[in-house]
């Protein structure tokens, strides 16, 4: 009996090895960088806990879905998505360098915020268009995809609570100049097309604004 499971108790060991050794490689990857010298290191601009640098508009990255990571990677690839620093970086990355880290920022720690949705109460016009839309225009809700609080949903639609005001703008007026044309059936360029210049600062500003759970008011 003992012999038998000698094959399973080695597939198991060599399993959790290679598991290891791809969580080795993706934090060396966020760390130092990739094998080609373009691919920079992530934490260079996204920090050292992966949490951004808003004042610089560089998105947190750390807890988001690896399948949303990876996705964007690939668009950076292909120019669905124009970023004149990811771009290269995305270019230089090997298929497997891109699962290690993206597998990597996923598991980092990142923070928990309310799950706040329609039925919250509403100040500002920024809150009214992520809590409620506008659909005599029609834009609807930001949390209707993005989750309760803009937490995320999926691999689809990435978290918006706590991003940077900076980083959402530019995001949102990406989508406007087509910039950017990576989401499903052009949901977001049709949002961001309907919004004034004022919306946009307004609603960036309202998830920039967001506590986590737990921190002071």
């Amino acid at each position: 009996m003992t012999f038998s499971r000698l094959p399973l108790a080695g597939l198991c060991t060599l399993l959790l090895a290679a598991q290891a050794q791809a969580a080795d490689d993706g934090h060396k990857l966020f760390t130092q960088g990739g094998a080609n010298p373009a691919a920079m290191a992530c934490a260079g601009c996204h920090g050292a806990d992966g949490m951004g640098m808003a004042a610089a508009g560089f998105p947190r990255l750390a807890g988001l879905s690896a399948g949303y990571l990876a996705k964007q990677m690939g668009d950076f690839r292909s120019g669905a998505r124009v970023n004149p620093i990811m771009q290269p970086i995305a270019v230089a990355l090997s298929d497997d360098e891109i699962d290690a880290v993206t597998r990597t920022l996923a598991a980092m720690p990142a923070p928990a915020y309310p799950r706040t949705g329609r039925a919250e109460k509403a100040e500002g016009s920024g809150a009214v268009l992520a809590l409620r839309g506008a659909w005599e225009r029609d834009i609807p809700e930001c949390v209707s995809c993005h989750g309760p609080g803009g937490v995320g949903v999926g691999d689809t639609f990435p978290p918006l609570a706590g991003q940077s005001a900076q980083y959402l703008s530019a995001q949102l007026n990406a989508w406007r100049q087509g910039a950017r044309k990576n989401d499903p059936s052009d949901l977001m360029g049709q949002v961001a097309r309907s919004l004034t210049d004022a919306e946009v600062t307004a609603v960036s500003s309202y998830f920039a604004s967001l506590n986590p759970q737990g921190a002071a008011q």
